[in-house]
């Protein structure tokens, strides 16, 4: 479904992405992890077309991503930090998005009704917590029946409440065969939703496997061990 191909860009002197290729299928949760400062973000956003690469290329159905626009409308993103004009209300932004993606007829507001938007409707967004900006961010994200979902940290800030509810939504979704790219430091949460964990550090892909396959090569019980585990033998 998605394929990156030599992947590599740099911010002046920092190679930030080397030679990267990979390949991700639909019916997929891939957890991507790594240092910070490891690539995610820039593969995230090279992805999403908010940064071009320098060379290599991206493959959506086969067909190259590069320089395109038509083809963010199959994603939906939800930023690790959502940022959004502070005078405007959740049912502006929300409307405002509805506008934008006005072809979309079957909406998917499952998460507006668990997390309980339209009670705060009027409520302004510069007034939010951080946690209710993500559930906006969440709801927004899915919204849209997008056949690919690229997460980053999505339950960073959600109490243990909402965090749970937006697990349970990757999982329904992931029956419905889309292909889900979620960041995430917390192991716990990778083994509960990921299949595969992919691995980049300082810009290169260090592994890509399932999560069981990770753990018999680490003949570990706890994801968390195994890939301390594997990350120090790579050392």
């Amino acid at each position: 479904m998605i394929e990156i191909k030599n992947l590599c860009k740099s911010y002046g002197k920092l190679k930030v992405l080397q030679d990267v290729s990979v390949k991700f299928e639909r019916g997929m949760v891939v957890s991507v992890i790594g240092p910070n400062g490891s690539g995610k973000t820039t593969m995230s956003k090279c992805i999403l077309g908010m940064a071009l690469p320098d060379s290599g290329d991206i493959l959506l159905n086969g067909k190259s991503v590069l320089k395109q626009h038509d083809y963010r409308s199959q994603i939906g993103y939800m930023p690790q930090i959502g940022r959004y004009p502070e005078n405007m209300k959740i049912r502006q932004v929300i409307s405002m998005m509805k506008d934008i993606r006005k072809e979309v007829k079957q909406l998917d507001e499952e998460l507006v009704g668990l997390y309980g938007l339209e009670q705060m409707y009027d409520k302004r967004m510069g007034t939010l917590s951080g946690g209710t900006k993500q559930k906006v961010s969440a709801a927004l994200a899915f919204m849209f029946n997008p056949g690919i979902l690229i997460l980053d940290e999505p339950t960073a800030g959600l109490d243990p409440i909402s965090a749970e509810i937006l697990k349970s939504k990757i999982l329904k979704e992931k029956k419905k065969g889309k292909l889900i790219l979620i960041t995430s430091h917390i192991m716990s949460e990778i083994e509960e939703v990921a299949d595969e964990v992919m691995c980049l550090v300082d810009g290169n892909l260090k592994f890509f496997e399932s999560i069981s396959a990770i753990k018999e090569h680490a003949n570990e019980e706890r994801l968390s061990k195994a890939i301390a585990k594997i990350m120090n033998e790579e050392d």
